[in-house]
């Protein structure tokens, strides 16, 4: 049996199950638009889908079957058949012919809809209109970013910035520029099929698809975009079966010259524990990164925040959160956010001692974080994988021995502890178990450079500035 047999076989189930599936359509919708529908050709894993003569007419009936019903027919068909299928809806004339191998028509087909899932055009892309280039600040700090981002948008497809991998810290702008750069590809062309989703969300639908069944139906969403943009890459670590299934994504739009977008806190060279198979393919493309704003640049978000939430306030005010913000947008827009409703509720104008009071606990905690023990158990804990009370706990397996050491030596390295305190620190560990940590990694270090290069990303994290 071929494919358009098998899907023969299945057609009249295919049709029931969109029915059945979705509440919305009733039964004079159904009988209308759907059942009488029928099977061409299928070509290049394209379904040729015959709309009736008293629909096709001048192509307005064809038109309302391919935005209300083309991707509920594609996902279905793809699901049933277990391979994914793109859709072309073919206008019935006295000229068409449907024989048993399939379609025979002078008629060209009328559309071509590549819809990835139940939601409109404007839902299913996920983008907040907010984010666009025009909202975004340029600095010194982002500038080749934004150059490469604008490139994505005037010309998605291109192999040498396919994928484009942002990254730097929170705050800096990288959603902002992700969504920008989605907003840009739509406005140029709405027949382009874009979607945003972060890392978190992509986990969650891989699992909810494994345990319902629907995996294939996953594929079909995220394999069938023309523009992929995945949000804070990093927190697929350690997921085998997002991993797995991103990888094999990745692959399927890549080769068919669709483009990936990606962002994380770090570069793929710095991903550690990811797939390397993954962190191989980010670095395909353009890597760029985007650094804390500088003090110029920080002024001149804060004047475009305050015009946007329309709060005229004194150039000092300004001056004085730029000074004392520097390194995170998100935090700068929050306390000017924070002034303005201060402004609001009270009517009481806003000066730099009102500003000095009611934002001194953002400036605190844009403080750099003091170097302790605890912070630096919460870092090697996240660095590999674990847990701080494990680390602490009594378990001697090798998975837990290392990072444990680790944390030993860097407590000893990088903050004035004694050994004692150390050990306190560690699950009340004695001064010779914390003293052969530090002393077992210190020897290692001189011949290790596997060990060397986990030492210094973790005292890069612990120290940022250092």
């Amino acid at each position: 049996m071929n494919e358009r047999e098998e899907l023969l076989k299945n057609w009249e189930d295919i049709k029931l199950q969109i029915k059945n599936e979705n509440n919305d359509i009733s039964d004079v919708a159904f009988n209308t638009w759907i059942n009488p529908l029928k099977i061409g050709n299928i070509i290049n894993d394209t379904v040729q889908i015959i709309v009736p003569s008293e629909h096709a007419g001048d192509g307005t009936g064809v038109g309302i079957i391919k935005n209300k019903y083309s991707s509920l027919l594609k996902v279905t068909i793809s699901e049933k058949m277990n391979k994914i299928y793109n859709v072309d809806f073919i206008g019935e004339s006295p000229e068409t012919e449907i024989n048993e191998t399939g379609l025979s028509s002078r008629n060209e087909s009328v559309s071509s809809y590549n819809s990835v899932d139940y939601l409109s055009s404007d839902q299913k892309s996920n983008l907040n209109p907010r984010y666009t280039f025009d909202t975004f600040v340029v600095g010194s700090n982002n500038q080749l970013a934004v150059s490469a981002a604008k490139g994505v948008a005037e010309n998605p497809g291109s192999e040498y910035n396919n994928p484009l991998f942002l990254y730097g810290g929170p705050g800096l702008g990288k959603t902002h520029l992700m969504h920008a750069i989605g907003s840009e590809i739509i406005k140029r062309d709405p027949s382009k099929i874009v979607r945003y989703v972060t890392s978190e969300e992509f986990t969650n639908q891989v699992i909810e698809s494994i345990q319902n069944g629907s995996i294939q139906k996953l594929r079909v969403i995220y394999r069938t975009v023309d523009v992929l943009l995945l949000d804070d890459v990093q927190f697929i670590i350690g997921k085998d079966s997002t991993q797995n299934e991103f990888f094999n994504s990745f692959n399927e739009l890549r080769n068919q010259n669709k483009h990936i977008i990606l962002s994380s806190d770090r570069p793929p060279k710095d991903l550690d524990k990811l797939e390397e198979r993954l962190r191989s393919r980010f670095e395909w493309g353009l890597t760029v990164d985007i650094t804390p704003p500088d003090y110029e640049t920080r002024m001149a978000i804060l004047r475009q925040y305050a015009k946007q939430i329309n709060f005229d306030v004194d150039d000092e005010v300004i001056q004085y959160i730029a000074s004392n913000i520097i390194s995170n947008i998100r935090e700068l827009e929050g306390a000017l956010k924070k002034l303005y409703a201060q402004r609001v509720s009270s009517n009481q104008v806003i000066t730099v001692s009102v500003a000095e009071e009611a934002i001194k606990d953002i400036i605190k905690e844009t403080e750099p974080k003091k170097v302790t023990p605890d912070l630096i158990l919460e870092e090697v804990a996240k660095y590999y994988g674990t847990t701080k009370d494990t680390i602490t706990s009594k378990k001697r397996t090798k998975e837990i021995v290392i990072p444990r050491q680790v944390s030993m030596y860097l407590c000893r390295e990088l903050t004035d502890t004694s050994f004692d305190e150390i050990g306190k620190v560690m699950g009340g560990k004695d001064h010779s178990t914390v003293m052969h940590g530090h002393n077992m990694i210190s020897s290692e270090l001189s011949t290790n450079t596997s060990l060397r290069d986990d030492i210094e990303k973790l005292k890069k994290k612990i120290i940022p500035n250092q």
